[in-house]
């Protein structure tokens, strides 16, 4: 019984890890987006009817809610695209670091 919750738990945090992950490359991409388009994050906020501290959260890959739809609007206003890959296997924590070095 420890087993299975030992592994339950390291794949929970697993997926976690490669949400907070995610997130984060989400959020360096607004950033680098909206810094190219030299916006301000007080700029980008009022055009996308959010407060500041939304796009902040959402640069640093820390925000807690936020619908999909509010993500995929911010990404069109800045000429950015979500990518939907197809189900498979979740990446390793190798492969997420390889892809990040190259």
């Amino acid at each position: 019984m420890h087993c299975i919750f030992y592994i339950l738990h390291f794949t929970e945090r697993y997926v976690l890890h490669i949400i907070h992950y995610m997130l984060f490359e989400i959020g360096e991409q607004i950033r680098q987006a909206r810094k190219e388009r030299h916006l301000t994050q007080d700029a980008l906020a009022a055009a996308m009817r959010m407060s500041r501290a939304t796009i902040s959260q959402l640069e640093r890959g820390t925000v807690q809610d936020i619908g999909i739809r509010k993500v995929v609007r911010l990404l069109e206003y800045l000429g950015l695209t979500l990518n939907v890959l197809p189900k498979g296997r979740p990446p390793t924590l190798e492969e997420l670091r390889e892809e990040n070095e190259s």
